[in-house]
């Protein structure tokens, strides 16, 4: 019989541009949907990260200091209990 429950996983981010690398990775090789994944602040404040990246960190004069670097970024999706170990792979996430 097949084990067809669903579980919750979830990791933190120090960019937004690595949440951003996980979603695509649940997307473009899990096949998660973009709508069952959830993207929020790790903390009470909000934040793109807790270091700068991308834009903020390749600015012309130097890494910019106005954004908000207040914490981690969480990813969590609910998936089938045989997508964990995929998932875990790809994304480094864990169950929770």
């Amino acid at each position: 019989m097949a084990d067809d429950s669903t579980v919750t996983i979830r990791a933190s981010f120090s960019t937004r541009e690595a949440a951003d690398l996980a979603v695509e990775h649940l997307v473009q090789q899990q096949g998660v949907s973009r709508p069952d994944i959830f993207v929020q602040s790790a903390t009470a404040e909000n934040t793109s990260g807790s270091r700068a990246s991308g834009g903020d960190a390749s600015h012309a004069d130097g890494t910019r200091h106005d954004g908000a670097l207040d914490g981690d970024i969480e990813v969590s999706v609910d998936i089938a209990a045989d997508q964990i170990a995929a998932v875990q792979r790809i994304s480094g996430m864990s169950g929770r």
